[in-house]
């Protein structure tokens, strides 16, 4: 059972009232001691993961979260002890200095440091450096991967995602945004947007036009993927303001005459968009699990505020009113949680169909937003309040509702690849 959910009656008990409070890092760390060997269904390696990223996060309790999201501060501190570690290359080859664990093991890691309390905002700080760079892994040649992989899994380097523009949105085969041979390399010209960390960001993998969809026999053919730097006067980067996650920097890029040398390319030209997908159901896995640690933290707040809260002389977690619904979340993000992990271990067996992992990134994104709004209302008045971050949960748990896929493209997916129905859009 997951390190810190409400599984066992003794949690609560190990979790005394008192040691509620503002990222009172004692909560956190009798909650990691307790149950550092209370999780059947996980494997060894996932177990191990648990328990060592359990260590690392005590070290970050909700005060500090709460910190960086008011001053807008990048989280270095935790960015740095995880790739100190070597976790930031947890799915990466060994021969690069990662650890070529899989895609379950990373969903575990993703999953703890949301529910440490560092939610979306934690795990975003490290989540294109475990998922991104798997087209480079797979399909990049061995002069790349020395030139890449290592000073990222070293944490010298950092990379941000480049394949979302403002006029295609989700209909990634109509990017806008071109590359055209130039001497050497390519010249890139266009806009990309929703590209977090691009402020921080050495790197860029970046996807475009390499061929105009006129001249192509299919729409997925013609796009080209590049990793390069990204730190460059071509390249406009805007900031844009908005609702959670203040700490992790979200931007529109411009850029033109934006020259990219042809060792930057991945693969083969024009055949981008296949090399791409490698990713996809990686990254839907991995905010599914990160969903799922920030359920977990509200439902963990919401059951020991519940516990200590006396109203009319009793706890207010007493009344089938405010306990009902918690349980029930409990049971919905654990069934999304079963779904997640099942997802995890098809892909790392090959498993390439996205039923399961699209499935368990909605279940997920579902039941952790009502397990945080929920929270809230357990604390009633009291979660409109920062002081007990449910309110923060809450803000942040909107976005794997929303990115990498809208719920609504994934019901339209399972609609038409599972149940045989027409394409409804």
């Amino acid at each position: 059972m997951a390190l810190l959910t409400l599984a066992r009656p003794q949690l609560l008990r190990t979790l005394r009232p008192r040691a509620y409070g503002l990222g009172s890092r004692s909560l956190y760390g009798r909650a990691t001691e307790f149950l550092q060997n209370h999780d059947p269904d996980l494997s060894e390696s996932q177990r191990m993961v648990r328990q060592e990223i359990a260590k690392i996060c005590s070290d970050f309790p909700d005060n500090y979260w709460a910190k960086v999201d008011e001053t807008h501060q990048f989280p270095t501190e935790l960015y740095e002890a995880l790739a100190s570690q070597g976790w930031l290359g947890i799915c990466l080859p060994q021969r690069y200095g990662g650890s070529e664990l899989g895609i379950s093991e990373a969903a575990v890691m993703m999953q703890t440091i949301a529910e440490s309390g560092g939610g979306m905002t934690g795990a975003s700080s490290i989540h294109m450096n475990i998922f991104g760079l798997e087209p480079v892994a797979k399909f990049g040649t061995d002069e790349q991967k020395e030139r890449w992989l290592t000073p990222l899994i070293a944490g010298r380097h950092r990379a941000c995602f480049g394949v979302t523009e403002p006029n295609t949105g989700l209909d990634t085969l109509q990017l806008q945004a071109t590359a055209r041979r130039s001497g050497t390399g390519y010249v890139l010209s266009g806009q990309k947007i929703w590209i977090s960390t691009a402020q921080r960001a050495d790197k860029i993998l970046i996807l475009v036009r390499t061929t105009p969809r006129d001249r192509v026999k299919k729409p997925s053919q013609g796009l080209s993927l590049f990793y390069t730097d990204l730190q460059v006067p071509q390249v406009q980067i805007t900031e844009i303001p908005k609702m959670g996650r203040a700490a992790v920097d979200t931007n529109s890029l411009f850029f033109d005459d934006w020259h990219v040398p042809e060792v930057d390319r991945v693969g083969q030209e024009d055949e981008g968009f296949r090399m791409i997908l490698h990713g996809m159901n990686a990254e839907r896995i991995l905010i599914g699990a990160e969903a799922l640690g920030l359920g977990f933290a509200a439902l963990r707040r919401a059951a020991l505020y519940a516990n200590e809260r006396q109203v009319f002389g009793r706890p207010i977690g007493q009344n089938q009113g405010i306990q009902h619904p918690l349980a029930d979340s409990w049971m919905k993000l654990e069934a999304a949680r079963m779904m997640i992990y099942q997802a995890a271990r098809l892909y790392d067996q090959g498993y390439t169909d996205g039923e399961y992992a699209n499935a368990g990134k909605y279940l997920a994104a579902e039941a952790a937003f009502e397990a945080c709004e929920r929270a809230i209302l357990a604390h009633g008045g009291m979660g409109y309040a920062k002081e007990y971050h449910v309110e923060r949960y809450l803000r942040e748990v909107f976005i794997p509702r929303i990115a990498p896929v809208s719920r609504e493209m994934i019901l339209n997916y399972v609609g038409e690849r599972v149940l045989g129905l027409p394409r409804s859009y």
